[in-house]
């Protein structure tokens, strides 16, 4: 079946603190996203990337998309007001029953095994939404303050976000609405069941200076085969 990855890089460098938007930040002297882009170019051979970047940086993405080593599989598009309408612009260059993956951009650290995991359930189950469990304690605020949430009951969500396409492409002719925070949320609105797997500690979202050590120090222990 054929395969398409909508990968999103529409942020800033706001809560990183600096002038470079956090997917185009170097990390082992390549863009944060090159290593986005490589993950999936390598999950399978017959994969294509739609690449949804503001139109400001239009040049520096096509700039990065020719450093890899598969660059016909990539093609760009602008960006909307909101990742919702990213998604949606992303989306609507896809014209064939497929496999859709809809990724963040700057969570450049997953793996080819988890965008075939992911793959895999969602030709079995309509859709395959990775995600780990929390580590932390929980509580939730309340009217009168705030109560404990039993941590084993809750997930934290990642991408990619897996679908059929036809499932994604008419969830997202809907409204949009304040509420849609990923697009397993959009596709729910329909009535579809969400199924979970297990993603990655690894997979994590480049948003603040911290994380980018953190993901230098994670490449540096693949190149060590740690």
């Amino acid at each position: 079946m054929k395969k398409y990855a909508v990968i999103v890089a529409g942020g800033s460098g706001m809560r990183m603190g600096t002038m470079v938007p956090k997917q185009f930040l170097p990390l082992q002297g390549k863009p944060v996203l090159w290593y986005t882009l490589t993950a999936f170019l390598d999950a399978f051979p017959d994969l294509e990337i739609i690449l949804v970047l503001p139109e400001a940086h239009l040049q520096t993405g096509q700039d990065i998309l020719r450093s890899t080593y598969a660059p016909d599989r990539i093609w760009m598009t602008v960006g909307g007001e909101t990742r919702f309408h990213s998604v949606r612009n992303g989306l609507s260059h896809i014209h064939q029953h497929s496999i859709v993956f809809v990724h963040d951009g700057v969570r450049c650290l997953l793996t080819p095994q988890l965008i075939r995991r992911c793959c895999q359930m969602a030709q079995e189950r309509g859709n395959a939404i990775p995600s780990i469990t929390a580590v932390d304690s929980i509580r939730i605020e309340t009217f009168d303050g705030n109560e404990f949430i039993d941590r084993s009951k809750v997930r934290i969500i990642q991408t990619p976000q897996t679908f059929y396409s036809d499932i994604v492409k008419a969830a997202f002719e809907q409204e949009y609405e304040e509420s849609f925070t990923d697009e397993a949320s959009v596709v729910e609105r329909l009535g579809v069941k969400i199924h979970l797997i297990e993603g990655e500690a690894t997979n994590i979202k480049i948003t603040h200076p911290i994380d980018v050590l953190i993901a230098e120090k994670i490449l540096e222990e693949r190149e060590m085969g740690i």
